[in-house]
């Protein structure tokens, strides 16, 4: 029996940068997981999926994340989720440096 479909987010990595990204409901990258689109059907995050891995010259390496709604936006709902979200744990800096 198939598994029942969960909320999902198209993330991606930027090309040039090398940053995670997510895509928006306008279509266009973030680098914010609170302004990521959240896609709750099947058929509509299969196709949001298909348009990223199509933009080869903006991004590498996409697919699709579970997430689940929060207050602020998605939120991860897997460890490798919130480790891409905040970067290298090597040594503080970057984007764990802000927080």
């Amino acid at each position: 029996m198939p598994r029942e479909f969960t909320p999902k987010v198209v993330t991606a990595n930027a090309l040039l940068e090398g940053d995670v990204v997510y895509m928006t409901e306008a279509d266009t990258w973030t680098r914010h997981l609170s302004e990521a689109e959240i896609l709750t059907d099947e058929a509509d995050a299969d196709l949001r999926l298909l348009s990223a891995q199509g933009r080869a010259s903006e991004v590498v390496g996409a697919y699709l994340a579970d997430v689940a709604p929060g207050a602020s936006g998605p939120q991860p709902t897997h460890f490798r989720e919130e480790f891409r979200r905040t970067g290298p744990s090597n040594y503080f800096h970057g984007k764990q440096a802000v927080r």
